[in-house]
């Protein structure tokens, strides 16, 4: 289990001593690069996060608080997560495509005690978290804002608050099924070690340039690729989002990539990517998402490289991988990560199973969550006596020990990357005129690996349209949870137990999105 150092800047916040440590005494070297910037230190990152601190104590933001952000990927918003975790508070960052109605919900249940948003949204959002009891306070794309202002004003210096392995350091929102989101409380312990773990495993160095097109509202883009960078002292080619065209401008330049399959399926789309252009890369990883056998065998063909999937999700942060040398296998997420334990149970006893048979993916080691936010009932429900989590997925593991990812107990889609829960939009859908009843599943997309699709069965002949179905859900809503695809049917299928059958269903329209 990670310690913080004693003798490490920070010493004390074991989360900000493993952060700084790689590069400590080392100031100048280049943190981040971004086009249209002058190249960020890492002397210049962790005095921007020390400001970053001072400001948020100045607004009076203590240990132990909450600080949430909605706002566009700059590196200012990395310094202020980094300030939360200098002024020993915990971060919680909310998706950019989350509407008005679920920010209410995030902030009322986790009461934070400041609130960023982007300037554009504060008409909207403002009032919200005042009500939630927030101090509000602005960032935009370009880092600007009230919040760069009170840090600006602030500064350096900034004496790191002293939280161990337990203290909570973040908070990422999940939902269940059924009932309301779930806030996965990490702590230190948790996102230090599997850090640390996952610099090991994937072999990263001071060397190495990492190309960052992911989003940092997300475990994926935040947690590990920035933490990975970190602990290791290597530097970012930071892009504000995802564009074919920069990721391939920057592959001569860098070592890495990290993204989900639609990175790959859009790259490989892309006419200028040769083996030439990635002649300089050593690692691209997969992950968020399931990646298509197909996609797969099409990257090794025009690049040479074979992709390294992974597998995680918001409670553990990274589980297993496949492995750095030895055969990355299409259709796995590979093996157990070093300290993390991997067992596949009987989803009705609870009895491990033995290798080769399907079953509930049971989760073990420092990376697991400490539990879900106010919500203990629900912890005890999914987080065994023994330490080991209830993940919800559907896996099996081979004879040698391959993990494979075989479903989800729940309906889970995944699509982008991003988790969409079923019950979610069909409640939405269901309080619309005409419907009877809805059913979301999830599609074999090319470029999400899921995409979200709602069969509906209308009350009435001529009840329901389509694309009224879709106008309807626009504002309410995040865009990724929104139905790409809706079919209109009489009834919806049922097993003998009056339980909707949604394999029929998935079967069915499998190839909805095919053309």
């Amino acid at each position: 289990m990670p310690t913080a150092p004693t003798d490490a800047p920070y010493a004390g916040n074991l989360l900000a001593a493993a952060l700084r440590a790689p590069s400590a005494g080392d100031e100048g070297r280049v943190f981040a690069a971004q086009t249209g910037r002058a190249d960020l230190t890492y002397g210049a990152l962790w005095d921007g996060a020390e400001r970053m601190a001072a400001a948020l104590t100045a607004l009076g933001v203590k240990p132990g608080d909450r600080v949430a952000m909605q706002a566009e990927k700059s590196l200012e918003a990395v310094q202020l997560y980094l300030g939360v975790v200098l002024a020993g508070a915990a971060f919680l960052p909310l998706n950019t495509a989350y509407v008005p109605a679920e920010i209410a919900f995030f902030l009322t249940d986790a009461e934070p005690a400041v609130f960023v948003c982007d300037p554009g949204a504060l008409a909207a959002l403002g009032p919200i978290a005042e009500k939630a009891g927030a101090t509000v306070m602005t960032l935009d794309a370009d880092g600007k804002g009230t919040m760069a202002d009170a840090a600006s004003a602030e500064a350096p210096g900034f004496a790191a608050v002293a939280r161990g392995r337990d203290d909570l350091a973040c908070i990422l929102y999940t939902s269940g099924t059924t009932g309301r989101s779930k806030g996965a409380m990490l702590t230190h312990g948790n996102l230090a070690s599997n850090a640390e773990t996952l610099r090991d495993y994937w072999r990263f160095t001071p060397a190495d340039r990492l190309i960052h097109a992911l989003p940092i509202f997300h475990a994926h883009g935040l947690y590990v690729a920035l933490n990975v960078t970190l602990v290791a002292g290597g530097s970012l080619i930071f892009q504000p989002k995802f564009d074919p065209d920069a990721v391939l401008a920057a592959m001569p330049s860098a070592t890495s990539l990290m993204g989900v399959p639609t990175f790959y399926t859009r790259l490989l789309d892309h006419p200028d990517l040769t083996r030439e252009v990635v002649a300089g890369m050593r690692l691209f990883v997969s992950g968020s998402a399931p990646m298509l056998a197909e996609t797969h065998a099409r990257w090794t063909e025009a690049t040479g490289h074979r992709i390294l999937e992974r597998y995680g999700m918001t409670e553990t942060s990274m589980n297993a991988s496949n492995p750095y040398e030895g055969d990355r296998r299409p259709g796995t997420v590979g093996f157990p990560l070093p300290g993390v334990e991997i067992i596949i149970t009987d989803p009705e006893t609870g009895a491990q199973l033995p290798a080769g048979e399907t079953g509930m993916l049971e989760v073990r080691g420092p990376n697991v969550f400490k539990g879900y936010w106010r919500m203990p009932e629900k912890t005890a429900e999914e987080k065994r006596e023994n330490g080991f989590f209830i993940t919800g997925d559907l896996a099996q593991v081979s004879e040698d020990g391959y993990v494979s990812i075989v479903g989800r107990a729940k309906d889970l889609v995944i699509s982008g990357g991003y988790n969409v829960y079923p019950k979610e939009v069909e409640g939405l859908i269901d309080d619309l005129p005409g419907v009877k009843e809805s059913a979301v599943i999830g599609l074999p997309h090319p470029d999400f690996g899921e995409g979200v699709a709602a069969v509906i069965a209308e009350a009435a002949p001529g009840s329901v349209d389509a694309e009224a179905v879709k106008a309807a859900l626009r504002d309410r809503i995040a865009r990724y949870k929104q139905p790409r695809a809706v079919f209109v049917v009489d009834e919806l299928p049922r097993n003998t137990m009056g339980k909707v059958q949604k394999n029929v269903l998935r079967e069915t329209y499998k190839d909805a999105f095919a053309g």
